[in-house]
């Protein structure tokens, strides 16, 4: 592979084979890769727009849009592009975890968990996915099985912090407040910012 100074010479790069091969959706995707590193959400959609008009199945292109639609909290458009690359592509886990993660901010949780199950059967080291379920069993209430999805999802990435902050949920739910400090600690060492109210009402009961 070839190595660049910069990110200005790998987009020249980019550009000059798409110049040579116009219709090289790869190409159209690592540029929009490339804009997205720079946080230039309209040409990175651009270039992704291209690549999928070019190659459909990519489903890649798909999930990397829905992302960029999250980014504007655009959460139907997110959907929208997930369905896409879980139609390109069924058995990627990445679109479902996606579309589980929209579906629960949706409140479609019964659904959101659906999703999630398939992102987790395809992938079952998602841990993103895992600490969405986590999310959704807290909403329905089920704390047994949240509990079991966040360890896992810890157990994976031990630096997770939303995780972390739904096990600090549980133990609390447990009323196993001092399990329920350390969970809340190690979210914040993540850089996950833990609501101060919660902070408050561990402070109260340890």
């Amino acid at each position: 592979m070839e190595q660049f100074d910069n990110i200005e010479d790998y987009i020249a790069d980019l550009k000059q084979k798409l110049d040579k091969s116009p219709t090289c959706a790869n190409t159209m995707y690592n540029l929009g890769v490339a804009y997205l590193s720079k946080r230039e959400f309209m040409d990175a959609e651009r270039y992704f727009l291209d690549a999928v008009a070019n190659s459909p199945s990519m489903a890649e292109a798909y999930v990397q849009l829905g992302g960029i639609a999250m980014q504007r909290e655009d959460l139907e458009g997110c959907l929208n592009y997930n369905v896409q690359a879980s139609k390109a592509r069924p058995f990627f886990a990445v679109p479902w975890g996606n579309i589980g993660f929209v579906q629960l901010q949706l409140g479609e949780t019964e659904k959101a968990l659906q999703s999630l199950k398939r992102a987790i059967k395809y992938d079952p080291n998602f841990a993103q996915a895992l600490a969405t379920m986590g999310s959704a069993y807290i909403a329905i209430g089920d704390y047994e099985e949240a509990e079991k999805v966040l360890q896992k999802a810890v157990d994976l990435q031990p630096m997770f912090g939303p995780a972390w902050n739904n096990l600090a949920i549980v133990a609390a739910n447990k009323e196993d407040w001092s399990k329920a400090a350390e969970f809340a600690a190690k979210a914040k060492e993540s850089r996950f910012d833990v609501p101060e109210d919660f902070l408050k009402e561990i402070e109260a009961n340890t």
